[in-house]
């Protein structure tokens, strides 16, 4: 939630959304998961300012998307 001291990320000066990416596939690297296409949208990577930039997860397996299911299920319940 943003607050007036709170600055949202893709609105920060110098923010690079690289170092999210990097973040989430190695959280989800962790649990034995890869989204091969997994990287930022080039589409609101060309996007004008103010423009939020997006993380495209991008297409995995049925096998892929049920471990995922898994982890997100036991992380909610812990």
């Amino acid at each position: 939630m943003d607050s007036p001291h709170h600055t949202p990320p893709h609105e920060a000066v110098g923010y690079d959304i690289d170092a999210d990416v990097r973040a989430l596939r190695g959280a989800l690297a962790a649990h034995g998961i890869t989204l091969p296409s997994l990287g930022v949208d080039p589409l609101t990577l060309a996007g004008g300012a103010g423009q939020p930039q997006l993380v495209a997860l991008g297409n995995c397996n049925a096998a892929t998307a049920r471990r995922l299911a898994d982890v997100l299920r036991a992380t909610a319940a812990a």
